[in-house]
């Protein structure tokens, strides 16, 4: 089993930090601006959600996981049910990707 409950930890630090939006509306205008470094979708999200916005990472070459049931990522941002987030800061995108084992940018 791969850290997840470091990642979803350091997920929280990210919000407190301020570097986390979350919601569809405001992960779309994050990514769009190029300002996103992580888009994390909920493992329940819509077919149409995880599509969107895994078209929309690649497109603007964002790396996109599915990590935790909506309720949990909510909480874990301190908000309510969440189908999406995206992390704003490198650092803490990179240190979550590594703690989800997904490959970082050499």
């Amino acid at each position: 089993m791969l850290n997840k409950e470091k990642a979803a930890s350091l997920l929280g630090l990210a919000m407190k930090a301020g570097q986390v939006v979350s919601g569809e509306f405001s992960a779309e205008k994050t990514i769009r601006s190029g300002k996103a470094h992580l888009v994390i979708l909920s493992e329940d999200a819509s077919e149409n959600t995880r599509k969107k916005f895994t078209n929309m990472a690649v497109w603007y070459k964002v790396p996109v996981t599915e990590f935790l049931p909506k309720a949990d990522l909510g909480r874990r941002i301190g908000k309510g049910e969440r189908s999406v987030a995206a992390v704003t800061d490198k650092n803490l995108a990179e240190a979550i990707k590594k703690q989800l084992g997904i490959q970082t940018e050499a």
